[in-house]
């Protein structure tokens, strides 16, 4: 693949800066030898799915796969992953107890890395551990799945058994996802030390997977290369290789697909699909959405300790305003932290109609007859942060409160609604299921040991009726549980609601296979020129 150098010009905060980074002259050439070529907001500032930071899930999701997946559907030509049904993948097969709280799963045999070696039950049991002794995003993984803490145990080579603490619905989908992430553990340990027994430095910056990509290259900034497994056990994936580059302006994003340098932007805004669907040299595709565009309260911290600021807010704020004017139509009020995609939504517990004067007088009953200063911090994640924040703001200048957005990196931003911190008053946030289950949304978003829960969010309520959630199997017994803890999350209106947007994916004319998932990122393992 021939490159030429190509000056791109990226805005930054206060200043212009010049970059240089090779562009291929012409799409053909990339796609003549299976080369997919990735327009991102950055590269990836880690690779350990337990400890995410800045663009590390997009990239890791294409290199750790599960035990199980979601069985795949048609609907208008397209491919959608189908949650009903759950299918083996890293595991061929299982068997239940007949108390549910016992699976053995035989693994496919044959499977290998990227690096030549077999996977087996000794790879999902250390993958497992690690993420039991990180505490962080694997083991609340196993949490809500009721998985027993260190109850992974290996049965044979090539089988391996979980113990569970209560029957579990959701366990089989928690096994989809990327992690507690199954490791090639024959190479994680030839980085082992003792003070880092875990190899959590080495697996931060490289990959160890059984997945059809590994990572070959890291220039941070710059642009990470994946390339696929030779090994890969369902069969060779049409794209041989995966340049993921950090272009970190949007609109350069923009001009680098319509003008055929690139075949994949991540995430355009609705501004710019609009634009896209106008052009021929480009094909736009979407989904629901399953994440919250949302304003965060930390109930830890005043005034928002007082429920009635935060039900005030909620009536301060003009959402179908919101919808015209940033997304264009192309997004969904949000009513309930629950989407609208998932079983169990319901929205008639919404009680926030749009209502200046009432917030006005909910205000002056909570003590703020004049309002309240406060930062309305956010990141640089995702587009419509900035005006998002600064709508919001101008909507509640209305009802005496002034609201200062003020940008922070996304390091900042994550560090500081971690779980042992929580410090910010008032902050933007995106986060959603990547389990397609009401339990798991609410475990994740409002229970106290949520790992998404970052405003000090703690109702007891709540909490019991998620935690017998978890350990209900009838189905709609879980979604009863569920709708009463919509009740008492909207009526505690820990959020300041907005909007559920609908997911843009935007790509070369000719690439097919886009399937949506969860988490919202492509597998370019899915896809292929058609």
């Amino acid at each position: 693949m021939k490159f030429r150098r190509r000056k791109l010009i990226t805005a930054t905060t206060g200043a212009v800066a010049a970059t240089y980074l090779p562009i291929t002259s012409d799409l053909a050439s990339a796609q003549a030898s299976r080369t997919l070529i990735v327009a991102a907001g950055g590269t990836p500032e880690g690779l350990d799915g337990d400890a995410l930071k800045g663009n590390t899930q997009p990239c890791v999701v294409q290199c750790y796969e599960g035990l199980t997946r979601y069985g795949r559907t048609e609907r208008n030509g397209r491919p959608y992953l189908d949650p009903t049904k759950i299918e083996g993948h890293l595991a061929e097969s299982w068997t239940v107890s007949a108390d549910g709280k016992r699976y053995v799963f035989k693994l496919r045999e044959g499977v290998k890395s990227a690096r030549g070696n077999e996977l087996t039950s000794a790879d999902v049991v250390w993958g497992w551990e690690k993420s039991f002794a990180q505490k962080r995003t694997g083991n609340f993984i196993a949490n809500v799945a009721n998985v027993v803490p260190n109850g992974v145990k290996a049965v044979s080579k090539y089988e391996v058994e979980f113990n569970l603490v209560a029957p579990s619905a959701i366990f089989l989908n928690a096994l989809t996802l990327y992690t507690p992430g199954i490791y090639d553990s024959t190479e994680v340990k030839k980085h082992v030390t003792a003070d880092d027994p875990w190899a959590l430095k080495w697996i931060d910056q490289n990959v160890a997977s059984f997945g059809a990509y590994h990572m070959t290259e890291l220039r941070a900034g710059e642009q990470a290369v994946f390339t696929a497994n030779p090994n890969y056990f369902r069969g060779k994936p049409y794209y041989d290789r995966v340049v993921y580059r950090a272009v970190p302006s949007a609109g350069s994003r923009l001009t680098l697909l319509k003008s055929r340098q690139v075949q994949w932007i991540e995430r355009p805004s609705t501004q710019q699909v609009t634009d896209l669907k106008a052009d021929r040299n480009v094909k736009v595709q979407d989904t629901f959405g399953r994440s919250m565009s949302s304003i965060r309260m930390n109930v830890g911290i005043k005034p928002f300790d007082d429920k009635r600021v935060r039900q005030a807010l909620n009536h301060a704020v003009n959402r179908a305003a919101i919808v015209q004017s940033i997304y264009f139509g192309l997004a969904e009020e949000a009513k309930s932290i629950v989407p609208p995609a998932l079983g169990g939504y319901n929205p008639a517990h919404f009680k926030y109609p749009f209502d200046q004067a009432k917030a006005k007088a909910m205000l002056a009953e909570a003590g703020y007859p004049n309002g309240f200063e406060v930062e309305l911090l956010y990141g640089n994640e995702y587009w419509w942060e900035e005006p998002l924040c600064v709508q919001v703001a101008d909507q509640l200048k209305a009802v005496g409160v002034t609201a200062k957005p003020t940008r922070i990196t996304l390091a900042d931003l994550r560090a500081r609604g971690a779980i042992n911190r929580m410090d910010m008053p008032f902050f933007a946030f995106e986060d959603g299921p990547i389990v397609l289950d009401p339990v798991y949304c609410l475990y994740l978003l409002a229970h106290t040991q949520g790992v998404s829960n970052r405003a000090k969010y703690s109702s007891p309520a709540l909490d019991k009726l998620v935690d017998e959630g978890r350990q209900t199997l009838e189905r709609e017994k879980r979604y009863a549980l569920m709708d009463e803890a919509q009740k008492v999350w909207m009526e505690d209106a820990p959020w300041l609601l907005t909007v559920y947007p609908t997911i843009f994916e935007a790509m070369a004319p000719n690439i097919v296979g886009w399937t949506p998932h969860p988490d919202d990122h492509e597998r370019w393992v899915d896809l292929k020129v058609g």
